[in-house]
């Protein structure tokens, strides 16, 4: 695996031999506000499967325990909670309602990790819990039918989810009501006791549109600094609401022209990128060439999170419905997506390379790595070679952590991994969603295989 992975990426490598506690991914860090006992971060995961009301359901509860007992010291987010009920992805997302009592589910899920994590032998003092802050914007679903709420007018975007050309956007006064419930959602946090919340501004979402919204007019668009005022609007709002409660962001840090899938072969492709130049949307892409990344903008983001003195930043690349290629490589495409384009190990090597840069610019934030699920077996030895080399400060586990969670302890213990239970990146936990289905590990953990959803899933992917 080194030989193939130096050279197809000759600028990475990975450690042969994994050191347990003893090595890097068990150093203490720290973090400004406390100390975590590892190195492993679980990632933002949302279920699709809480209740109407906005709930945590069973299978909820179970993936937070999860979480709890992979001995992982950041919990980073652990998954997208809607600030409003007409902010949600999916009409089963958890979510903050006017009116509903949201401050129990909130504690519960947070004593579901701590559960899990006392389970394993593990202190609570070091461990580090967030909540993932979002509103979906032009991918919002709270019912059966979407319900986009658009923050600038993009014609690729709006060609691609099939979207009349006539929806309105946002008004300011729109998106200001949507910033104060950020923050009402932070308060609840916060009573609930979670040690930070993440503003999320990732994978296509409102506050990620808005990062690139320059032909957006009046205050919250243009430059940068526009296209960030509801961001800074949000933190400073929360730093005043929320006496000592962290804030953090998971942000798409660069992103691709949409893909679709080739017209000969089915692999992805960037068709029709050419007729828009310059490119005038999005985060962190080349405006003369928008199939390629350009850090110059992210870094100035990067930036101005320094002076707002967020140093929490967990870093992704692309979005999950226009870019699942780069956002998350994967052997297997989702139904609704294409062939992968390109080899994925050079999509893991665009994550990797991308933290690298951005943590040698600013060495004294905190950066927490994605694009690791796709290393299967190879992920500890990767991650161990990344931290020990100071290129990031937390390997992040998001597919993976839906069917192994225990892959921190195991490697921490110096255990063998338990190799049926390593992500094999079929899909289906995207495909589940994709079909209105809870997401989750259909091919191999039994809580999803052996049930009527899995069913589901099953016939609607040979109708396809």
């Amino acid at each position: 695996m080194r030989v193939h992975l130096r050279a197809l990426l000759p600028d990475l490598d990975m450690d042969l031999e994994l050191e347990g506690r003893a090595g890097p991914l068990g150093r203490e860090l720290d973090i400004g506000s406390m100390t975590l006992g590892n190195r492993f971060a679980i990632h933002p995961m949302e279920g699709w499967d809480g209740t109407p009301e906005g709930e945590p359901s069973e299978s909820t509860l179970r993936r937070w325990h999860g979480f709890g007992r992979s001995t992982a010291k950041m919990i980073w987010g652990g998954e997208a909670f809607a600030v409003c009920p007409e902010g949600r992805a999916n009409p089963n997302q958890l979510h903050r309602a006017p009116g509903r009592e949201v401050l129990a589910s909130l504690s519960t899920l947070l004593s579901e990790v701590h559960t899990g994590h006392k389970e394993m032998g593990e202190p609570l003092d070091d461990l580090c819990v967030g909540l993932q802050l979002t509103h979906s914007g032009r991918f919002a679903c709270p019912s059966d039918e979407p319900a986009p709420k658009l923050v600038v007018r993009n014609l690729a975007l709006e060609e691609h989810q099939g979207l009349p050309a006539d929806l309105p956007l946002l008004t300011d006064t729109e998106l200001e009501a949507i910033g104060e419930a950020y923050v009402a959602t932070a308060k609840l946090a916060h009573e609930a006791g979670f040690h930070f919340v993440d503003v999320k501004a990732c994978h296509g979402y409102l506050l990620h549109e808005l990062l690139g919204a320059r032909t957006r007019p009046g205050p919250y668009g243009g430059d940068l600094v526009g296209r960030t005022r509801l961001m800074k609007r949000i933190i400073d709002a929360i730093r005043i609401e929320c006496p000592g409660l962290v804030i953090g962001s998971r942000i798409s840090i660069a992103d691709v022209f949409p893909h679709k899938p080739g017209e000969e072969a089915g692999n992805g492709e960037p068709r029709g990128w050419d007729a828009q130049l310059p490119y005038p949307h999005g985060l962190g892409m080349d405006a003369d060439d928008p199939r390629h990344m350009d850090l110059m903008e992210p870094f100035e983001l990067l930036e101005l999170l320094h002076s707002w003195d967020v140093r929490l930043v967990s870093l992704s690349l692309g979005s999950p419905y226009t870019s699942p290629h780069l956002q998350r490589p994967a052997s297997y495409p989702p139904i609704d997506g294409y062939l992968p384009p390109r080899d994925p190990l050079l999509e893991v090597g665009e994550h990797l390379r991308t933290v690298r840069l951005c943590k040698a610019a600013f060495p004294d934030m905190v950066f927490a790595g994605t694009g690791y699920s796709y290393l299967m077996e190879y992920l500890p030895h990767v991650a161990q070679h990344e931290v020990r080399a100071g290129h990031v400060d937390l390997p992040g586990l998001g597919r993976m952590a839906l069917i192994y969670p225990e892959l921190p302890a195991d490697v921490l213990a110096g255990r063998p991994l338990q190799r049926r239970k390593i992500c094999r990146t079929f899909s289906d936990c995207t495909n589940g969603p994709r079909l209105g289905l809870p997401s989750g590990c259909y091919p191999l953990d039994p809580h999803y295989k052996d049930s009527p959803d899995a069913v589901a899933l099953s016939e609607a992917k040979r109708e396809r």
